[in-house]
């Protein structure tokens, strides 16, 4: 049996990944496809599609809903973490921008697609290990909001974003033809798949296991056990469908929509509830530790 680590021909050809757009047989460089259902979605003139008009709406709606949580934050002035939240909203915007382009099916040129799928996957990477950071910062190792503080996590987030982006923009390109071999089959790319794929998912694990940790062990409250909970199953609904069902929706609805619609849609619903979970644990009516003295490290 061959080696199927770093492939995303499976992927591609059962979801709508991004990724996709690199390889030769994607039908946003002009190929036939990957064997499976095909999304379409509705038709423009000349034998145009539009192929995934819903994520597109609900991207919009996110990139909204975004704006009026940065706003928000910016409000809760005393709350651990602030600007770092806010740092996760403004690459999750990015992330939806870079989406409705990638993945909504704008009838573009193949250039124009390559390079907001190079955007997009560093985005997300980037993006999530912000996210990450959040978790860490809530332990006060040091003081949240500072320059010292942000600059270290722009430093390693544009560092993952650039070193992503690279990978991408090259296999998409062929600058140095590192990648070309694998563009037609297996479409294999063992960098992106490992950067796409495997650490981004370690990262959210972490995150969630810190959050969890700082959650239950240092403010000692299950409330915000229920957002951080929900957010984590939202967010694996959202794969579900991109992973499981989506052919058979595509199959289904002869190419109208697939399960990247109901991802876009359940990842949103997550984010809302990560930025609930966070707005939760830094909350200014929280009951001193045992013993009464209070914690000045926590609201």
């Amino acid at each position: 049996m061959p080696n199927a680590f770093g492939n995303f021909h499976d992927f591609c050809r059962d979801s709508t990944l991004p990724v996709c757009n690199l390889f030769y047989d994607s039908p946003a460089r002009g190929g036939r496809g990957f064997g499976g259902c095909q999304l379409r979605g509705i038709s423009l003139s000349g034998g145009r599609h539009l192929a995934n008009l819903g994520s597109i709406i609900i991207c919009g709606l996110a990139i909204l809903v975004s704006l009026m949580l940065l706003w928000r934050s910016e409000k809760k002035r005393a709350a651990v973490g602030r600007r770092e939240m806010q740092l996760f909203l403004m690459g999750y915007i990015l992330v939806s921008i870079c989406e409705i382009i990638t993945v909504g099916g704008f009838p573009l040129k193949s250039t124009i697609r390559i390079a907001f799928t190079g955007i997009h996957l560093g985005a997300i990477v980037a993006t999530i290990w912000i996210l990450l950071l959040n978790a860490v910062v809530g332990y006060q190792l040091m003081d949240d909001g500072t320059p010292l503080s942000i600059g270290l996590i722009l430093i390693s987030a544009v560092a993952l974003f650039v070193g992503t982006g690279y990978i991408a923009l090259d296999t998409g390109y062929g600058w140095t033809d590192r990648f070309d071999p694998w563009l037609v089959a297996p479409k294999k790319n063992i960098g992106l798949y490992v950067l796409y794929q495997l650490v981004p998912l370690v990262f959210l694990v972490v995150f969630f296991i810190l959050e969890a940790i700082l959650v239950l062990r240092v403010l000692g409250e299950f409330k915000p056990l229920w957002f951080l909970s929900g957010a984590a199953l939202l967010f694996a609904i959202g794969q579900i469908f991109q992973y499981v069902i989506s052919t058979h929706l595509c199959n289904r609805t002869n190419g109208r929509i697939n399960g990247a619609l109901f991802e876009t849609l359940f990842t949103l619903l997550s984010v809302i509830a990560l930025w609930t979970f966070w707005s939760s644990i830094t909350e200014d009516d929280w009951p001193p530790p045992v013993g009464g003295v209070p914690n000045d490290n926590y609201p």
